[in-house]
């Protein structure tokens, strides 16, 4: 089997319909400054490489009126740099990173109606990060922890991951920060994934570095 890997790292909807103030569903977050300015600079000097799952939030999708990340537009583009992520991105359709569906992520094209592929999920990750039973943990970063990291982290958990939320590289819908701080200490979230603070992360990265 090997030696573990200490960390991989997932990105989850750092898109500019949420990040930037031009942005669809924009709401200011402490995270992002932190992992544009920080994270991303941390990653990049020590040749950490940040896997992604972003948001391809078309119409039709029932349950859900909401009608953005438009591939091809400004909201669509992703925060994190090139040089850091990997080139294999996920892309979803509803909070959960199961549901795809036809023509995702393809701009000028009609989107088909969302279908969970959990398996094909499954593979991305082995795929990608790789399979569990060789990986410490995944630090989730991104947004939103109330609802798309929250699945990811779920889905993670469910294969057999060991899940932490970095606590600076997240926040909650609408950016309130004691109702994060309310999330990530005592909610059901705590199911799925532990928290985990920059400080300690890096003390964590340091020793594989």
């Amino acid at each position: 089997m090997g030696n573990k890997l200490a960390n991989q790292i997932i990105s989850v909807d750092f898109q500019k319909e949420f990040t930037s103030p031009k942005g669809l569903w924009y709401n200011p977050g402490q995270s992002v400054n932190f992992i544009k300015e920080t994270f991303v600079p941390y990653c990049r000097e020590y040749n950490l490489r940040i896997f992604e799952i972003v948001s391809d939030y078309r119409q039709p999708r029932p349950g859900d009126s909401g009608d953005g990340c438009y591939p091809g537009t400004i909201g669509y583009e992703s925060e994190i740099p090139t040089d850091v992520k990997s080139a294999d991105v996920w892309i979803k359709c509803m909070n959960s990173p199961v549901w795809v569906r036809e023509n995702i992520g393809l701009e000028n094209t009609q989107p088909g109606l969302p279908y969970q592929d959990p398996d094909l999920f499954t593979k991305w990750l082995a795929r990608t990060i790789g399979q569990p039973e060789n990986i410490n943990f995944v630090t989730l970063i991104g947004l939103t922890v109330d609802w798309c990291v929250l699945c990811t982290a779920q889905e993670l958990r469910w294969r057999g991951y060991s899940v932490k939320i970095l606590e600076e590289g997240t926040d909650a819908v609408g950016g309130d920060e004691e109702y994060k701080k309310q999330l990530l200490s005592r909610s059901p979230l705590l199911n799925w994934a532990t928290v985990i603070s920059w400080s300690k992360l890096k003390g964590i990265l340091a020793k594989q570095e």
